[in-house]
Protein backbone atom coordinates (compact mmCIF):
# COMPACT_ATOMS: atom_id res chain seq x y z
CA UNK A 1 0.00 0.00 0.00
CA UNK A 2 1.64 3.80 -0.90
CA UNK A 3 0.23 6.42 0.23
CA UNK A 4 -0.36 10.11 -1.61
CA UNK A 5 -1.57 17.43 -4.11
CA UNK A 6 -0.20 20.32 -6.07
CA UNK A 7 -1.55 23.76 -6.46
CA UNK A 8 -2.44 25.34 -10.04
CA UNK A 9 -2.07 28.85 -11.48
CA UNK A 10 -5.09 29.53 -13.72
CA UNK A 11 -4.21 30.71 -17.08
CA UNK A 12 -6.32 30.51 -20.96
CA UNK A 13 -5.27 27.73 -22.82
CA UNK A 14 -7.61 25.97 -26.02
CA UNK A 15 -7.80 22.63 -25.89
CA UNK A 16 -7.99 21.02 -29.17
CA UNK A 17 -11.62 19.62 -30.40
CA UNK A 18 -10.11 16.02 -31.32
CA UNK A 19 -9.89 14.23 -27.80
CA UNK A 20 -6.05 13.48 -26.58
CA UNK A 21 -4.89 10.06 -25.98
CA UNK A 22 -4.35 8.68 -22.73
CA UNK A 23 -0.67 9.05 -21.50
CA UNK A 24 1.02 5.77 -21.21
CA UNK A 25 4.33 5.05 -20.45
CA UNK A 26 4.82 4.02 -16.32
CA UNK A 27 5.44 1.02 -14.70
CA UNK A 28 2.93 1.54 -11.82
CA UNK A 29 0.11 3.63 -10.03
CA UNK A 30 0.25 7.29 -11.20
CA UNK A 31 0.80 8.82 -7.57
CA UNK A 32 1.25 12.83 -8.85
CA UNK A 33 0.31 15.14 -12.00
CA UNK A 34 1.18 18.80 -12.29
CA UNK A 35 0.27 20.69 -14.97
CA UNK A 36 2.34 23.79 -16.31
CA UNK A 37 0.60 27.15 -16.41
CA UNK A 38 0.20 27.48 -19.97
CA UNK A 39 -1.48 23.74 -20.08
CA UNK A 40 0.97 22.66 -22.74
CA UNK A 41 3.06 19.92 -20.61
CA UNK A 42 2.52 18.04 -17.79
CA UNK A 43 4.78 15.79 -15.16
CA UNK A 44 3.14 12.59 -13.02
CA UNK A 45 5.17 10.71 -10.58
CA UNK A 46 4.98 6.65 -10.12
CA UNK A 47 5.49 3.97 -8.03
CA UNK A 48 7.70 2.96 -10.27
CA UNK A 49 10.13 5.41 -8.88
CA UNK A 50 10.10 7.83 -11.95
CA UNK A 51 8.82 11.32 -13.01
CA UNK A 52 7.64 11.66 -16.90
CA UNK A 53 6.84 15.28 -18.74
CA UNK A 54 4.39 14.89 -20.58
CA UNK A 55 3.69 17.16 -24.13
CA UNK A 56 -0.38 17.25 -23.38
CA UNK A 57 -1.48 18.07 -27.10
CA UNK A 58 0.58 15.28 -28.66
CA UNK A 59 -0.05 12.87 -25.89
CA UNK A 60 3.60 12.10 -25.88
CA UNK A 61 6.50 11.35 -23.24
CA UNK A 62 9.44 14.37 -23.59
CA UNK A 63 11.68 12.92 -20.95
CA UNK A 64 12.08 10.05 -18.02
CA UNK A 65 13.47 11.49 -15.15
CA UNK A 66 15.21 8.82 -12.81
CA UNK A 67 17.06 9.49 -9.39
CA UNK A 68 14.48 8.75 -6.85
CA UNK A 69 14.79 5.50 -4.48
CA UNK A 70 11.47 4.61 -3.88
CA UNK A 71 8.03 5.96 -5.30
CA UNK A 72 7.76 9.40 -6.78
CA UNK A 73 4.95 10.58 -4.46
CA UNK A 74 4.63 14.38 -5.71
CA UNK A 75 5.64 16.50 -8.53
CA UNK A 76 5.72 20.74 -8.94
CA UNK A 77 5.93 22.56 -12.42
CA UNK A 78 8.30 25.28 -11.45
CA UNK A 79 8.52 28.55 -13.15
CA UNK A 80 11.03 28.42 -16.30
CA UNK A 81 10.16 25.11 -17.78
CA UNK A 82 11.58 23.70 -14.87
CA UNK A 83 10.17 20.92 -12.29
CA UNK A 84 10.30 18.95 -9.13
CA UNK A 85 9.74 16.12 -7.81
CA UNK A 86 9.91 14.29 -4.40
CA UNK A 87 9.46 11.08 -3.05
CA UNK A 88 9.37 8.21 -0.69
CA UNK A 89 13.71 8.53 -0.32
CA UNK A 90 13.10 11.88 1.48
CA UNK A 91 14.79 13.99 -1.12
CA UNK A 92 13.25 16.52 -3.55
CA UNK A 93 14.73 17.23 -6.77
CA UNK A 94 14.72 20.32 -8.84
CA UNK A 95 15.14 19.98 -12.82
CA UNK A 96 16.48 22.83 -15.29
CA UNK A 97 13.82 21.15 -18.24
CA UNK A 98 12.99 17.99 -20.50
CA UNK A 99 16.53 18.01 -21.43
CA UNK A 100 18.29 17.31 -18.12
CA UNK A 101 19.77 13.53 -17.63
CA UNK A 102 20.43 15.12 -13.81
CA UNK A 103 18.63 16.95 -11.59
CA UNK A 104 20.22 20.40 -10.85
CA UNK A 105 19.89 20.20 -6.99
CA UNK A 106 19.05 17.77 -4.75
CA UNK A 107 17.29 19.63 -1.23
CA UNK A 108 17.66 16.51 1.70
CA UNK A 109 16.01 18.87 4.52
CA UNK A 110 13.53 15.94 4.98
CA UNK A 111 14.30 12.69 7.37
CA UNK A 112 11.24 10.78 5.83
CA UNK A 113 8.82 9.97 2.56
CA UNK A 114 7.93 13.29 1.34
CA UNK A 115 4.46 13.76 0.95
CA UNK A 116 3.40 16.53 -1.32
CA UNK A 117 4.95 19.32 -2.88
CA UNK A 118 3.69 23.27 -3.40
CA UNK A 119 4.69 26.00 -5.07
CA UNK A 120 4.39 29.86 -3.86
CA UNK A 121 2.29 32.00 -6.11
CA UNK A 122 5.46 34.61 -7.12
CA UNK A 123 7.27 31.21 -8.11
CA UNK A 124 10.15 32.00 -5.54
CA UNK A 125 9.68 29.33 -3.25
CA UNK A 126 8.69 25.39 -2.48
CA UNK A 127 6.78 23.99 0.19
CA UNK A 128 7.36 19.96 1.23
CA UNK A 129 5.28 17.77 3.69
CA UNK A 130 6.38 14.58 4.99
CA UNK A 131 5.75 11.67 6.99
CA UNK A 132 8.59 13.23 9.31
CA UNK A 133 6.27 15.28 11.27
CA UNK A 134 7.78 18.45 9.12
CA UNK A 135 6.78 21.17 6.50
CA UNK A 136 9.75 22.74 5.51
CA UNK A 137 10.33 26.09 3.24
CA UNK A 138 12.69 26.55 0.83
CA UNK A 139 13.86 29.34 -1.59
CA UNK A 140 14.09 28.20 -5.33
CA UNK A 141 17.03 30.75 -5.87
CA UNK A 142 19.31 29.49 -2.76
CA UNK A 143 19.62 29.85 0.70
CA UNK A 144 18.17 28.72 3.88
CA UNK A 145 15.24 26.46 4.36
CA UNK A 146 12.89 26.66 7.14
CA UNK A 147 10.70 24.02 8.99
CA UNK A 148 7.69 24.06 10.23
CA UNK A 149 7.05 21.61 13.49
CA UNK A 150 3.80 20.57 15.55
CA UNK A 151 1.66 17.91 13.99
CA UNK A 152 3.04 15.01 16.22
CA UNK A 153 2.85 12.47 13.14
CA UNK A 154 2.70 11.44 9.27
CA UNK A 155 1.83 15.17 7.60
CA UNK A 156 -0.16 14.45 4.07
CA UNK A 157 -0.84 17.41 2.33
CA UNK A 158 0.57 20.93 2.17
CA UNK A 159 -0.37 24.34 0.05
CA UNK A 160 0.13 28.12 0.10
CA UNK A 161 -2.36 30.81 0.87
CA UNK A 162 -3.27 32.10 -2.46
CA UNK A 163 -1.69 35.74 -1.22
CA UNK A 164 1.76 33.57 -0.05
CA UNK A 165 1.50 34.54 3.53
CA UNK A 166 0.75 31.07 4.54
CA UNK A 167 1.49 27.85 5.01
CA UNK A 168 -1.60 25.02 4.97
CA UNK A 169 -0.77 21.69 6.16
CA UNK A 170 -2.99 18.48 6.69
CA UNK A 171 -2.20 15.80 9.04
CA UNK A 172 -3.13 12.09 9.96
CA UNK A 173 -3.38 13.45 13.44
CA UNK A 174 -6.76 14.78 12.33
CA UNK A 175 -5.53 19.06 12.42
CA UNK A 176 -5.49 21.43 9.63
CA UNK A 177 -2.80 23.99 10.48
CA UNK A 178 -2.60 27.80 8.71
CA UNK A 179 0.87 28.51 9.80
CA UNK A 180 1.46 32.69 8.94
CA UNK A 181 4.83 33.29 6.82
CA UNK A 182 5.59 36.42 9.49
CA UNK A 183 6.00 33.57 12.45
CA UNK A 184 2.95 33.85 14.72
CA UNK A 185 1.46 31.37 15.46
CA UNK A 186 -0.53 28.63 13.81
CA UNK A 187 -4.17 28.29 13.57
CA UNK A 188 -4.74 24.56 14.50
CA UNK A 189 -8.12 23.10 13.21
CA UNK A 190 -8.95 19.47 14.84
CA UNK A 191 -11.35 17.71 12.44
CA UNK A 192 -12.99 14.15 13.24
CA UNK A 193 -10.52 12.07 11.37
CA UNK A 194 -7.12 11.55 9.85
CA UNK A 195 -6.49 14.06 6.71
CA UNK A 196 -4.81 12.43 3.86
CA UNK A 197 -5.23 15.00 1.25
CA UNK A 198 -5.09 18.67 0.87
CA UNK A 199 -5.91 21.61 -1.92
CA UNK A 200 -6.43 25.45 -1.78
CA UNK A 201 -8.18 27.46 -4.53
CA UNK A 202 -7.45 30.69 -5.61
CA UNK A 203 -10.01 32.23 -3.65
CA UNK A 204 -8.76 30.87 -0.51
CA UNK A 205 -11.19 27.71 0.04
CA UNK A 206 -9.49 24.88 1.79
CA UNK A 207 -10.34 21.11 1.05
CA UNK A 208 -9.15 18.05 2.95
CA UNK A 209 -9.92 14.51 2.11
CA UNK A 210 -10.56 12.48 5.27
CA UNK A 211 -9.58 8.83 6.00
CA UNK A 212 -13.44 8.14 6.52
CA UNK A 213 -14.49 9.18 3.61
CA UNK A 214 -15.42 12.67 4.59
CA UNK A 215 -14.80 16.00 2.48
CA UNK A 216 -14.04 19.13 4.84
CA UNK A 217 -14.50 22.54 2.99
CA UNK A 218 -13.23 25.40 5.79
CA UNK A 219 -13.01 29.13 4.30
CA UNK A 220 -9.39 30.51 4.22
CA UNK A 221 -8.80 31.31 8.14
CA UNK A 222 -9.94 27.69 8.63
CA UNK A 223 -13.82 27.80 9.36
CA UNK A 224 -15.36 24.84 8.79
CA UNK A 225 -17.89 25.41 6.05
CA UNK A 226 -18.98 21.70 4.98
CA UNK A 227 -18.79 18.08 5.94
CA UNK A 228 -19.74 16.31 2.58
CA UNK A 229 -19.58 12.32 3.01
CA UNK A 230 -17.87 11.99 -0.38
CA UNK A 231 -17.00 8.05 -0.32
CA UNK A 232 -17.03 4.67 1.74
CA UNK A 233 -13.35 4.44 1.63
CA UNK A 234 -10.77 7.22 3.13
CA UNK A 235 -10.10 9.81 0.25
CA UNK A 236 -6.15 10.37 -1.42
CA UNK A 237 -6.67 12.95 -3.40
CA UNK A 238 -8.61 16.43 -3.99
CA UNK A 239 -8.46 18.67 -6.60
CA UNK A 240 -9.91 22.32 -6.77
CA UNK A 241 -11.15 23.69 -10.37
CA UNK A 242 -9.37 26.84 -11.38
CA UNK A 243 -12.58 29.08 -10.84
CA UNK A 244 -12.81 27.08 -7.66
CA UNK A 245 -16.38 26.59 -8.11
CA UNK A 246 -15.80 22.63 -8.42
CA UNK A 247 -14.07 20.09 -6.15
CA UNK A 248 -12.99 16.63 -7.33
CA UNK A 249 -12.51 13.41 -4.36
CA UNK A 250 -10.84 10.20 -5.72
CA UNK A 251 -10.62 7.24 -2.90
CA UNK A 252 -8.75 3.96 -4.08
CA UNK A 253 -11.94 2.02 -3.59
CA UNK A 254 -14.48 4.60 -5.64
CA UNK A 255 -14.89 6.38 -8.69
CA UNK A 256 -14.21 10.27 -8.67
CA UNK A 257 -16.83 12.71 -7.32
CA UNK A 258 -17.38 16.51 -8.45
CA UNK A 259 -19.31 18.50 -6.07
CA UNK A 260 -20.39 21.87 -5.87
CA UNK A 261 -18.17 23.85 -3.38
CA UNK A 262 -20.96 26.31 -2.86
CA UNK A 263 -23.73 23.87 -2.16
CA UNK A 264 -21.63 20.37 -1.40
CA UNK A 265 -24.06 18.87 -3.85
CA UNK A 266 -22.61 16.09 -6.11
CA UNK A 267 -22.17 17.05 -9.68
CA UNK A 268 -21.31 13.69 -11.29
CA UNK A 269 -18.82 10.87 -10.81
CA UNK A 270 -16.30 9.44 -13.07
CA UNK A 271 -17.10 5.79 -13.89
CA UNK A 272 -14.70 4.17 -16.27
CA UNK A 273 -11.41 2.64 -16.65
CA UNK A 274 -8.47 3.67 -14.41
CA UNK A 275 -10.22 2.84 -10.94
CA UNK A 276 -8.93 3.16 -8.31
CA UNK A 277 -7.48 7.03 -9.04
CA UNK A 278 -4.75 7.67 -6.91
CA UNK A 279 -4.00 11.92 -7.89
CA UNK A 280 -6.15 14.53 -9.77
CA UNK A 281 -5.29 17.35 -11.46
CA UNK A 282 -7.24 20.14 -13.66
CA UNK A 283 -5.92 21.58 -16.99
CA UNK A 284 -5.71 25.77 -16.65
CA UNK A 285 -9.17 26.37 -18.61
CA UNK A 286 -10.72 23.91 -16.65
CA UNK A 287 -12.39 22.03 -19.05
CA UNK A 288 -10.62 18.67 -18.57
CA UNK A 289 -9.42 16.36 -15.35
CA UNK A 290 -6.59 14.51 -15.70
CA UNK A 291 -6.33 10.81 -13.34
CA UNK A 292 -3.60 9.02 -12.49
CA UNK A 293 -4.64 5.68 -11.99
CA UNK A 294 -3.84 2.23 -10.15
CA UNK A 295 -3.53 0.48 -13.86
CA UNK A 296 -0.43 3.18 -14.88
CA UNK A 297 -2.18 5.58 -17.08
CA UNK A 298 -2.93 9.14 -17.01
CA UNK A 299 -6.29 9.42 -18.71
CA UNK A 300 -8.65 12.71 -19.51
CA UNK A 301 -11.86 13.53 -19.12
CA UNK A 302 -14.46 16.40 -19.79
CA UNK A 303 -14.66 18.34 -16.47
CA UNK A 304 -17.88 19.97 -17.94
CA UNK A 305 -19.95 16.75 -17.68
CA UNK A 306 -17.79 13.36 -16.32
CA UNK A 307 -17.17 11.84 -19.82
CA UNK A 308 -14.18 9.97 -20.90
CA UNK A 309 -12.16 11.15 -23.65
CA UNK A 310 -10.38 9.94 -25.96
CA UNK A 311 -10.12 5.73 -26.70
CA UNK A 312 -10.95 3.25 -23.48
CA UNK A 313 -8.31 0.82 -23.66
CA UNK A 314 -7.84 -1.37 -21.03
CA UNK A 315 -4.20 -3.30 -20.72
CA UNK A 316 -4.19 -6.69 -20.04
CA UNK A 317 -3.76 -7.56 -16.59
CA UNK A 318 -3.97 -4.36 -14.72
CA UNK A 319 -7.58 -4.63 -12.92
CA UNK A 320 -5.56 -5.59 -9.76
CA UNK A 321 -9.24 -6.76 -8.09
CA UNK A 322 -9.59 -9.35 -10.32
CA UNK A 323 -9.82 -12.50 -9.21
CA UNK A 324 -10.78 -11.72 -5.47
CA UNK A 325 -13.55 -13.83 -4.48
CA UNK A 326 -15.96 -11.15 -3.28
CA UNK A 327 -15.62 -11.91 0.45
CA UNK A 328 -16.43 -8.84 2.79
CA UNK A 329 -12.18 -9.90 3.02
CA UNK A 330 -11.51 -9.25 -0.17
CA UNK A 331 -13.29 -5.95 -0.20
CA UNK A 332 -11.47 -4.60 2.55
CA UNK A 333 -8.33 -6.01 0.47
CA UNK A 334 -9.40 -3.95 -2.61
CA UNK A 335 -7.28 -1.06 -1.14
CA UNK A 336 -4.07 -3.28 -0.74
CA UNK A 337 -4.51 -4.79 -4.36
CA UNK A 338 -2.64 -2.29 -6.10
CA UNK A 339 0.55 -2.54 -4.68
CA UNK A 340 0.72 -6.27 -3.21
CA UNK A 341 -0.13 -9.55 -5.38
CA UNK A 342 -1.38 -12.99 -3.71
CA UNK A 343 0.17 -14.78 -6.06
CA UNK A 344 3.61 -16.42 -6.63
CA UNK A 345 4.36 -15.27 -10.89
CA UNK A 346 1.87 -12.11 -10.50
CA UNK A 347 3.58 -8.80 -12.02
CA UNK A 348 5.79 -6.67 -9.63
CA UNK A 349 3.74 -4.11 -7.86
CA UNK A 350 4.83 -1.14 -5.78
CA UNK A 351 5.12 -3.38 -2.58
CA UNK A 352 6.12 -7.06 -2.01
CA UNK A 353 4.31 -9.55 -2.80
CA UNK A 354 2.28 -11.60 -0.37
CA UNK A 355 2.66 -15.11 -1.71
CA UNK A 356 3.02 -17.17 1.04
CA UNK A 357 3.44 -14.53 3.83
CA UNK A 358 2.44 -16.55 6.69
CA UNK A 359 4.84 -17.47 8.73
CA UNK A 360 7.67 -15.22 7.10
CA UNK A 361 9.54 -13.20 8.57
CA UNK A 362 9.19 -9.33 8.55
CA UNK A 363 11.46 -7.90 5.62
CA UNK A 364 12.08 -11.26 3.64
CA UNK A 365 10.44 -11.30 0.31
CA UNK A 366 12.72 -11.54 -1.98
CA UNK A 367 13.43 -9.60 -4.79
CA UNK A 368 11.94 -6.46 -2.45
CA UNK A 369 13.81 -3.60 -1.54
CA UNK A 370 12.52 -2.74 2.04
CA UNK A 371 12.89 0.41 3.85
CA UNK A 372 16.29 -0.53 7.02
CA UNK A 373 14.19 0.14 9.48
CA UNK A 374 11.20 -1.78 8.49
CA UNK A 375 13.51 -5.08 7.77
CA UNK A 376 14.90 -4.72 11.13
CA UNK A 377 11.76 -5.72 13.09
CA UNK A 378 11.67 -8.85 14.56
CA UNK A 379 7.96 -9.84 13.94
CA UNK A 380 6.89 -13.17 11.89
CA UNK A 381 3.73 -12.55 9.66
CA UNK A 382 0.57 -14.45 10.78
CA UNK A 383 -3.11 -13.57 11.14
CA UNK A 384 -2.22 -12.28 14.60
CA UNK A 385 0.27 -9.73 13.34
CA UNK A 386 -0.83 -8.28 10.40
CA UNK A 387 -4.49 -7.88 12.53
CA UNK A 388 -2.30 -5.73 15.09
CA UNK A 389 -0.71 -3.86 12.12
CA UNK A 390 -3.71 -2.35 10.75
CA UNK A 391 -5.15 -1.97 14.32
CA UNK A 392 -2.10 0.40 15.49
CA UNK A 393 -1.57 1.53 11.74
CA UNK A 394 2.19 0.75 10.09
CA UNK A 395 4.05 4.11 11.88
CA UNK A 396 3.46 2.70 14.60
CA UNK A 397 3.78 -1.23 14.82
CA UNK A 398 6.75 -0.54 12.48
CA UNK A 399 8.43 2.16 12.24
CA UNK A 400 10.22 3.01 9.75
CA UNK A 401 8.33 1.19 7.35
CA UNK A 402 7.60 3.10 3.50
CA UNK A 403 3.61 1.89 4.19
CA UNK A 404 1.11 4.46 4.34
CA UNK A 405 -0.49 5.02 7.17
CA UNK A 406 -3.86 3.36 7.36
CA UNK A 407 -5.80 1.65 9.83
CA UNK A 408 -8.47 -1.09 9.19
CA UNK A 409 -10.79 0.55 12.57
CA UNK A 410 -13.81 -2.50 12.52
CA UNK A 411 -12.61 -5.45 14.48
CA UNK A 412 -14.68 -7.47 12.34
CA UNK A 413 -13.23 -6.05 9.14
CA UNK A 414 -9.84 -6.91 10.32
CA UNK A 415 -10.62 -10.35 10.96
CA UNK A 416 -12.29 -10.76 7.48
CA UNK A 417 -9.25 -9.25 5.94
CA UNK A 418 -6.61 -11.78 7.69
CA UNK A 419 -8.89 -14.54 6.90
CA UNK A 420 -8.77 -13.68 3.65
CA UNK A 421 -5.22 -13.10 2.88
CA UNK A 422 -4.14 -16.74 5.06
CA UNK A 423 -6.53 -17.98 2.18
CA UNK A 424 -5.17 -16.17 -0.45
CA UNK A 425 -1.76 -16.70 0.28
CA UNK A 426 -1.37 -20.01 0.50
CA UNK A 427 1.26 -21.56 -1.88
CA UNK A 428 0.57 -24.56 -3.33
Amino acid sequence: MRFWLMMFVAVAWHAPAVAEPELRGHGGPVRAIAITPDGQRAITGSFDQSAIVWQLDRGIALAVLRVHEGAVNAVAALPGGRFATAGEDGRIALWAGTGASAPERLLNVHKGPISALALSPDGHWIASSSWDSTVWLTPLGGGESRAFEGHPGNINGVAFSPDGHALISAGYDGTLRIWPLDGTAPRVVRLPTPLNALAVARDGTIAAGGADGSLFLLSGTGALRQQIEAAESPLIAVAFSPDGRTVAAASPRGAVVFFDTATGEKRFTLNGPGLPVWSLAFTPDGRQLLTGGGDRIVRRWDALNGEHLGPVVIERGVDFSAGLDGSRGAEVFKACAVCHALKAGEAPRAGPSLAGVMGRHIGTTPGYAYSGGFAAHDIVWSKETIARLFELGPSTYTPGTKMPEQKVISAEDRAALVDFIEKATRQP
